[in-house]
């Protein structure tokens, strides 16, 4: 069964946006595997909450102007 586990900010994508992903993700496997895959894949999006990740010391909050309208 292909697994995919991607975590993004919370806020930073719409609900729509995480379903063309999963539909995007599902897809591509598809492409490498066979359709016969498709009923098998899994694709998590995981949101990680404001203050809850970062880079080179720097922790990240995403601004209000990229947040995802919904």
């Amino acid at each position: 069964m292909p697994f995919a586990n991607i975590k993004v900010p919370e806020a930073a994508l719409s609900r729509t946006q995480k379903e063309e992903i999963v539909h995007r993700v599902t897809a591509m496997f598809a492409d490498y595997f066979g359709e016969g895959v498709k009923q098998h894949t899994m694709v998590l999006i995981e949101t990680v909450p404001d203050g809850g990740y970062g880079r080179a010391n720097e922790v990240f909050i995403v601004p209000e102007a990229y947040r995802a309208k919904d």
